[in-house]
């Protein structure tokens, strides 16, 4: 029974160090007419020695948050659901418009530019990393 204690203990002690190892920052949310979906964005910032696997978002503010990549090829543009994103050792992955980028479908409730929105990021290791975004007018950011 002891050794299970400390398996467990120790496997929770390795997820915090992974979610102690990520940041998110600059995360924003573009305004939209609360019958579009809209998009979100932020930087990961990995400072630890391992790679970390985004696998999902989640927010109250929206019924549905999926991780999309949007690319362009031979002048058309198309985008897709993506399950993972990797985000690499000592390094950052950024959500931005024209790349990555989190579908948001559902509002809760009409988006007011200058509010902000809680956003929880979830990692293949179980660990979680909570920030919050702005909402902005797509002018304000210059897209």
């Amino acid at each position: 029974m002891k050794k299970i204690a400390v398996l467990v203990g120790a496997l929770a002690c390795a997820s915090f160090a992974q979610a102690a190892s990520l940041e998110a920052r600059d995360c924003w949310v573009r305004a939209m007419p609360p019958n579009l979906p809209s998009s979100g964005y932020f930087t990961v910032a990995n400072n630890g020695d391992k790679p970390a696997t985004l696998t999902a978002a989640q927010t109250p503010a929206f019924g549905m948050t999926m991780m999309h990549k949007s690319e362009s090829k031979n002048g058309t543009a198309t985008m897709s659901p993506v399950d993972t994103v990797d985000v690499p050792a000592h390094g950052t992955l950024s959500f931005a418009p024209k790349g990555y980028h989190l579908m948001l479908e559902d509002p809760s409730k009409p988006l007011k530019v200058g509010s902000t929105i809680p956003l929880t990021l979830s990692f293949a290791d179980k660990s979680t990393l909570n920030v919050t975004c702005e909402v902005k007018s797509a002018a304000t950011v210059g897209h």
